[in-house]
């Protein structure tokens, strides 16, 4: 892997992002299951049964260094949520996007979300000195669209016809992204949303 990304755990109050492996197998198998994510055709949650192989091809990613995926993880009882990356690694310009997230249904809309992207955009942009951290969901996601929205980033525009999806349909790719020089106005947005954990 590239010696600018490194291997971390991020932590934070409610949640701890950890580097993905595949002892994470079981626990994302019943997370996956939590709202059985895999039937939402806009989504990329894997069935359960082939968490394992979701697992692997992550992890082949981290070794071109294209990716670096984390398992998210409840602080209070090591419960696996669901999983997170940062991915399409640019390491010259270094731009990347986070992406391939999910969780289970229980902890959707409950401060899990906001949490994982503030650490994962604070490592970001603090550490790793990104110039932009992009996200790209499915047009037809509008929770996704919207959850993108309310972190503070900007629609750069749309991808028509840009993938296609695991119906063997054309996907339409909705591009957002924060800018280095919008970090901080992002981090106080967030922090309020958050109520002062930080």
């Amino acid at each position: 892997m590239n010696h600018w990304l490194k291997e971390i755990t991020l932590h934070g109050n409610l949640v701890r992002l950890e580097p993905l492996s595949l002892e994470h197998t079981k626990g994302l198998e019943l997370a996956v299951q939590d709202g059985e994510l895999w039937k939402l055709w806009y989504t990329t949650a894997p069935e359960p049964l082939k968490v394992s192989e979701y697992i692997e091809r992550a992890l082949s990613e981290m070794q071109q260094g294209s990716s670096l995926p984390f398992a998210v993880i409840r602080q209070e009882d090591d419960t696996v949520l669901g999983t997170t990356r940062y991915m399409h690694i640019d390491h010259q310009t270094k731009r990347l996007e986070i992406g391939s997230t999910w969780y289970a249904k229980s902890v959707q809309r409950s401060g899990v979300n906001t949490e994982c992207k503030f650490l994962l955009l604070r490592h970001a942009f603090e550490d790793l000195n990104c110039v932009a951290v992009e996200f790209r969901t499915h047009w037809h996601n509008l929770a996704s669209r919207n959850a993108i929205a309310r972190l503070g980033a900007k629609q750069d525009g749309i991808l028509r016809n840009h993938l296609i999806d695991k119906t063997g349909g054309l996907r339409d790719t909705v591009v957002f992204s924060i800018l280095n020089s919008e970090w901080h106005a992002v981090k106080q947005s967030l922090l309020f949303k958050m109520k002062g954990q930080y």
